[in-house]
């Protein structure tokens, strides 16, 4: 396995562009089942994530062409001669289970496997099942696989309300909705950017959506969809991680592609801990206010709230921050496991349950770390850019999941980091 070796060595300088969304790539890409009409999608993001949608999408028998360099994908379900998604494929990766909804309300029928990815806890699919079951499908677990069936006439609009407001339930109940017969009410609906998103790109297609962005969204279904081409939304993540960098390690960094309204609760905790954010032509600039930056308490909350995808590389920042800082993790369990690494570089780092309590210290220190998942690994590298001496973040598989060349970005700026290949 790869590894990645950190030197600390002070402000960072520079411009840094943004990819597009992967949770929002991994989620418009299965939309192609859909349509037997041509999707395609631009500004796509280079990860091993894509591919691994693009080899289950392609063993459904959809193809999937990647353009200039990756960051186009042509994609067309003209001909899909398969609806089963494979355990060796799916559990690779959480958002595989995209494909359940768009292939029962296209094809009537659906197979899939129990999915996997990030050890970050259960993350059930039963209110996936539950909202699928509203729209008339029969849903029964065997042997580890999801078997979907939809009734003869097809599947039917309906009053659906979440138990939580969950991205992957509204997704997946979302795209099958656009089929469906008559309207779709889905109350408690998630809010991200990603699901407006594919809201934005199923309209494109010909879907009839309203309220996306709200916790109501309003789904008249059609007959048919056709084919679009959409462009997919900066990745919130990967900006708020980038501007963590100056934060963390001191400079002034402008990220090519940002916007505010996509990181709006994070940019508020980066004020109130001294980081300054300012809108730009072409992005966001970011630099750090004179001396330590100030203890901030985090809660994770669904959108608008503070990302759990943010809260590993928040946690980074506040090992050396000045004072005490209290973050709430309330949407995955499991979801700490850097914290026991960054203890090893020297940071002062108390976990009781859901709950870490963080004591600024004046510097971390190298060490060989191990990465645990996704956001955990490029945690590790943003505290290592600020520590003394050489860290070795080991297990950087996880990071290719989620960030493109993440050396080549980081290193423009004035980082020390390299790859190491195994």
């Amino acid at each position: 396995m790869d590894s990645i070796i950190v030197r600390g060595n002070g402000p960072l300088s520079g411009q840094i562009p943004i990819a597009g969304a992967k949770n929002a790539c991994l989620t418009l890409m299965p939309a192609t089942l859909l349509s037997e009409d041509p999707l395609t999608l631009t500004n796509a993001p280079r990860l091993s994530d894509i591919k691994t949608m693009t080899e289950l999408l392609g063993s459904l028998g959809a193809e999937v062409s990647s353009l200039q360099d990756g960051k186009v994908l042509a994609m067309s379900s003209h001909d899909l001669d398969n609806h089963v998604a494979d355990y060796d494929i799916v559990r690779k990766m959480r958002a595989s289970n995209l494909v359940l909804g768009p292939m029962l309300a296209r094809l009537g029928q659906a197979v899939v496997s129990l999915p996997g990815g990030c050890a970050i806890g259960a993350r059930p699919m039963d209110l996936h099942i539950h909202g699928l079951e509203a729209l008339g499908a029969e849903i029964e677990l065997k042997d580890g696989y999801l078997h979907a069936k939809a009734p003869s006439g097809g599947l039917k609009g309906a009053e659906i309300t979440l138990a939580f407001a969950s991205v992957g339930a509204t997704e997946n109940i979302l795209m099958a909705a656009t089929l469906a017969k008559g309207t779709t009410v889905l109350h408690n609906a998630a809010r991200e950017p990603e699901i407006v998103d594919l809201a934005k790109c199923l309209r494109a297609m010909g879907a009839q959506i309203e309220g996306d962005g709200t916790s109501r969204i309003e789904i008249q279904g059609v007959d048919r969809l056709h084919g679009a081409t959409h462009e997919v939304v900066t990745d919130r993540i990967e900006l708020g991680t980038y501007m963590l960098a100056p934060a963390i390690c001191g400079g002034e960094v402008e990220c090519l592609g940002g916007r505010i309204e996509l990181v709006g609760s994070f940019c508020e905790k980066l004020d109130e801990a001294g980081i300054s954010v300012e809108e730009t032509a072409r992005g966001l600039k970011v630099s750090r206010k004179n001396g330590r930056v100030k203890a901030v308490d985090v809660t994770t909350e669904p959108f608008p709230g503070f990302p759990t995808d943010l809260q590993a590389q928040m946690m980074a920042l506040m090992c050396t921050a000045e004072g005490t800082s209290v973050l709430e993790e309330k949407i995955f369990e499991n979801r700490f496991m850097h914290a026991p690494e960054l203890t090893r570089m020297g940071a002062n780092i108390e976990v009781h349950g859901g709950t870490a309590t963080v004591h600024g210290v004046e510097r971390l220190k190298g060490a060989p770390v191990m990465a645990t998942d996704l956001r955990a690994s490029v945690s590790l590298i943003l505290a290592a850019m600020a520590a003394e001496g050489e860290t070795i973040v080991n297990r950087v598989y996880h990071l290719d999941r989620g960030y493109e060349r993440v050396e080549e970005k980081l290193g423009a700026l004035g980082a020390h980091i390299e790859r190491v290949k195994a």
